[in-house]
């Protein structure tokens, strides 16, 4: 249904939006009238008070006058329940240079029912946009509606599903529910804008990969309502729209945007496979509107979200079987050096990469596409870890931070490289004339080539399947670089001296070559480099790795100020760390990480993890002359680096020893199964009509769950009539996402068990699976059923049936498919023709702390078995959690203290571990949260992450288990145990959850 015009004002509110889009007080002006010059990056962002300006052109973001190229990660809040590690992902993200984090807000995640919202506890939006703001990073805001994201129904929430209109329209009904939405939204987000100097909100998406309707009026209604309705709400950085792919879709001018000119980015999505070979999507490629960034060739390139990993489905398919490892070891750094330097090359300023922190889709949290985890292999893992990957990312990210030149860039003239296997990419930079070389390996083996073109006449090695950006004529403090060959990380001026830092693969022999007009006087502080002048050039040449980070110090040559140079292999730079005070630039060496700087007079106080024990050194302003490491006094001296050097390492940490699981207690449940089990307070399944994209079968009840108001987790169905026929048989059909299962039961007898097939890679992403179930009567009751016909007898009879629906199609068409059923859609008898009455069950009222998401229609579950305030005295003790082969639900409870260092960050996993041919799933209850779920017999998921906040590490805690088996095993794991999966001196205050 197309939108009235006069519907469409009303909902857009019209008035306010003239009022805001009013004036020549704009807070974001593309297009600048001048070029904006090569200057100084903006500084680190804040909260502070101040009105900003955000602006754009065919190159970067313009910040308050000044370039800002966005080296963002993705990472979602509703992944991580518990707001105080948000702060700490926040801070190793900040520290590894990401200067923005990318989020979505889950629609489903704060809406329990219409017009009911919900941002308090784990859902506290404003809390997490003041975090990030305290950390200096900047915000890009996804609220869709839509987000896709591989979480349940695309992000929409749970009643929309039973709701009239058509979604991803501009539908009116539709839109209503919309308009409740951004409005809560934006009514916390308008308070975090960075133009207004109260958070750092510095973009804000629309929908999200909307590649349906682009041509009909209702797709640009539908985004022109978005738009204006945005506006409206006050948000007045520059909105984007991210392209499923190079389609062009959504380019500046393609919808109406209430009047309002250039302040709209066009972005798209990439997710190339490992053994594709880079596309060029930009400078280098063919152009147009299908070219990438060149569809939008008035502003900068921009990739809302680039393949940092990649989902995993149930059963494992996309990784055969080895789960999100696998995805990390194809997706390396290796990986993120060829696809990351090949999108910088061709001009995409504005890059995020999708993900950076997986978490947890907690819950009933995850779409039918994916399982429990969603650590997807990206570059800190689902425990909070770092991993190898971060090493191209925190090169590049401190690069283009302390390097500006790389802002503005354009294509040069070409240069090859003397072996052809070496793709070169030259760029310049207008205004500096400083050149950066991409150098790309797509061979399987490593090559050394010379740039004659580029004046390099010595040997660049390049690693298989691998790439490395040099640069040349590049100013480095007051000094100027020739050429290098390896990559240049950072360059600062702290104190009295200038510092470069050049980075590359451990064992690869590094050369940088400085103009020095004057002999210099070097200086070697470690054993490994070496050095030679010639012709007003010094070269320096140091192997990487051999001694980890090596320094040579250049001095008189006729520069007043001296030169730090630094070298690192990957495993070294990820130990420093570019730190910036109001007095001045600081660089840390030694520790794991650093969370924060600051200098009070004399002293730097620094805060962050250790692992192992480290050394620790520090470059900073003059005048410094003491260091604490949280809190705590570290007695230093000076070094001849013109560094405060520690007398002695820092501490490493201890791995926490953890309890052995025992002392279980259990209880089975299914009275639903019951014949005489009391329904009166269900609800009766009897309607005729349904929103459902799934046809109601003739001459049946609408038995859809969603119907009724069950939207997540199991659902139980009890149907009762009275007859005298001999029945035969029963058949169910029924629809769920994948894995869902079905099982029933006949006045209390299992009649038995049927569940959705593994998916394989083609079947992977379907996000509605239907099934007919049909059981045969066992010959015992069949002949009471003749009995009974024989004798007349009227005869009650009850069929029990529960559905694990795995929850809804993703819609990622924009085809409702988010409304197909869940739970039965029909069933038929054999033999007879009852005349059925139906009573439907599933979760009771919503957590009110943990979210709707949290609990399902199980009958533990809705007499609170799974609450760390349960009293199951009365239960069965046990030695492990395994039972009897039964058809049904058994649940199993144990408690356990933790006695963890409140100076460690201890990251605890479960670990539940079987013979894979044990037919059962486990729902993973700690302290009341819904921690995941576990299918034995079909994986890969084993290990599921306990959030410290939940989980506590000092203190007592609950772990429930839901035990659901088909009967044609034992069930129940054979192996449930604790395990640290990552520890850390230091970490972040933890508030229990």
């Amino acid at each position: 249904m197309e939108l009235s015009r006069r519907t469409f004002h009303a909902l857009a509110g019209t008035a306010a939006l003239g009022f805001a889009l009013t004036g020549s007080g704009s807070p974001t002006s593309p297009n600048p009238a001048r070029s904006v010059p090569t200057g100084p990056p903006p500084p680190v962002p804040r909260a502070d008070g101040r009105r900003h300006t955000i602006g754009f052109d065919r190159y970067s973001l313009v910040i308050d006058g000044r370039r800002l190229v966005l080296w963002s990660g993705e990472m979602h809040p509703f992944r991580l329940p518990s707001p105080s590690l948000w702060r700490d992902v926040l801070e190793k993200m900040r520290a590894h240079g990401y200067n923005a984090v990318s989020v979505y807000v889950a629609w489903n995640y704060h809406s329990p029912a219409p017009g009911r919202y919900d941002f308090s506890g784990v859902r506290d939006l404003d809390l997490f946009l003041r975090t990030a703001a305290e950390t200096g990073l900047y915000v890009i805001l996804r609220p869709g509606p839509y987000i896709n994201a591989e979480v349940d129904a695309g992000g929409f929430p749970g009643w929309l599903t039973a709701t009239e209109g058509r979604a991803r329209t501009s539908d009116p009904t539709y839109l209503r529910y919309v308009d409740e939405w951004l409005t809560a939204v934006n009514a916390i987000v308008a308070k975090r804008l960075f133009t207004r100097g109260t958070g750092t909100v510095l973009l804000y998406q629309i929908e999200n990969e909307y590649d349906a309707h682009v041509d009909d009026p209702t797709g640009r209604a539908y985004m022109s309502y978005l738009y204006e309705k945005v506006r409206a709400d006050g948000i007045d950085v520059p909105l984007f729209h991210n392209d499923k792919g190079r389609n062009g879709y959504w380019a500046p001018g393609s919808f109406g945007t209430g009047g309002e000119k250039g302040r709209w980015l066009y972005g798209f999505d990439g997710y190339p496979e490992p053994d594709e070979v880079p596309p060029d999507w930009g400078h280098f490629g063919t152009g147009g509107v299908k070219g990438g960034a060149t569809a939008s060739p008035r502003t900068p390139g921009f990739v809302p979200e680039f393949g940092g990993g990649w989902f995993d489905p149930w059963g494992g398919s996309w990784f055969d079987g080895k789960g999100y490892a696998e995805a990390r070891r194809t997706r390396d750094a290796a990986y993120e050096r060829r696809f990351y330097l090949t999108n910088l090359a061709n001009g995409i300023t504005l890059h995020n990469v999708y993900m950076t922190f997986g978490g947890t889709s907690w819950g009933w949290l995850p779409a039918p596409a994916v399982y429990t985890s969603y650590d997807y292999g990206a570059a800190f893992d689902e425990a909070r870890n770092a991993t190898p990957k971060l090493a191209p990312m925190h090169q590049i990210g401190q690069l283009l931070r302390h390097v500006p030149d790389l802002a503005k860039l354009n294509r040069a003239k070409g240069v090859r490289a003397t072996d052809e296997r070496i793709k070169v990419y030259h760029l310049v930079n207008p205004d500096t004339g400083a050149h950066v070389y991409v150098l790309r390996n797509d061979s399987g083996e490593a090559v050394s080539t010379t740039l004659p073109d580029a004046g390099i006449d010595v040997p660049v090695t390049v690693p298989a399947r691998d790439a490395k950006l040099l640069a040349a004529g590049l100013k480095l403090g007051k000094r100027t670089l020739v050429h290098a060959t390896v990559q240049p990380m950072v360059s600062l001026t702290a104190g009295r001296q200038d510092i470069a830092v050049f980075a590359g693969r451990r064992g690869e022999m590094a050369q940088v070559v400085l103009e020095c007009a004057d002999e210099p006087t070097p200086m070697r502080l470690d054993a490994e480099p070496a050095w030679a002048y010639n012709l007003g050039k010094l070269n320096i040449t140091a192997p990487l790795g051999a001694g980890g980070l090596s320094r040579v110090r250049v001095e008189g040559d006729g520069v007043d100020t001296p030169m730090l140079v630094l070298f690192a292999d990957d495993a070294t730079a990820l130990r420093l760390w570019p730190w910036e005070t109001p007095s001045g630039p600081l660089l840390v060496y030694g520790p794991a990480l650093l969370r924060s700087a600051e200098l009070r007079g004399s002293t730097v106080h620094l805060t962050g993890d250790t692992i192992g024990a480290t050394g620790l050194e520090v470059w900073g302003p003059r005048g410094i002359t003491h260091v604490t490491w949280n809190g705590r006094p570290v007695p230093c001296r000076f070094s001849a680096s013109g560094s405060l050097l520690a007398l002695k390492p820092l501490p490493g940490v201890a791995r926490p020893a953890l309890p052995a699981l025992d002392g279980w207690r259990r209880r089975t449940e299914n009275p639903e199964a019951e014949p005489d089990f009391d329904d009166a307070d269900w609800t009766t399944a009897d309607r005729k009509t349904t929103f459902s994209t799934t046809p109601v079968p003739d001459g049946q009840p609408v038995l859809f769950a969603d119907d009724y108001g069950f939207h997540y987790g199991d659902v139980w169905y009890r149907g009762e009539w009275t007859d005298d026929s001999a029945l035969a048989s029963v058949s169910l059909s029924y629809s769920t996402g994948t894995q869902g299962l079905l099982m029933a039961w006949l006045d209390g007898e299992p009649l038995g068990t049927h569940r959705m097939p593994v998916p394989d890679k083609e079947r992977a992403r379907q996000g509605t699976w239907t099934a007919r179930a049909t059981f045969r009567l066992p010959e015992d009751m069949r002949k009471r059923f003749r009995e009974e016909s024989r004798e007349e007898r009227r005869e009650r009879h009850v069929l029990s049936v529960l559905v694990r629906p795995m929850q809804h199609d993703m819609d990622g068409r924009a085809l409702d498919t988010h409304k197909a059923a869940r739970g039965l859609t029909a069933v038929t008898f054999e033999g007879a023709s009852p005349e059925v009455t139906w009573r439907i069950q599933g979760a009771s009222t919503p957590d009110p702390v943990r979210g709707p998401m949290n609990n399902g229609g199980l009958y533990g579950e809705r007499e609170g078995w799974h609450l760390p305030e349960h009293d199951d005295g009365d239960w069965d003790g046990t030695d492990s959690p395994r039972a009897d082969r039964r058809q049904g639900v058994t649940w199993y409870r144990t408690r356990f203290r933790l006695d963890v260092d409140p100076g460690v960050d201890a990251s605890v996993g479960l670990v539940l571990d079987d013979d894979p041919g044990r037919a059962y799933r486990v729902q993973i209850f700690l302290n009341g949260w819904n921690m995941g779920q576990y299918i034995n017999d079909v994986g890969p998921q084993h290990t599921f992450v306990l959030p410290n906040g939940i989980l506590r590490t000092r203190g007592a805690n609950t772990l429930a288990l839901a035990v659901l088996s088909d009967g044609t095993t034992p069930s129940g794991p054979r192996d449930v145990r604790l395990t640290v999966l990552g520890a850390a001196a230091g970490g972040v205050p933890v508030k229990p959850v």
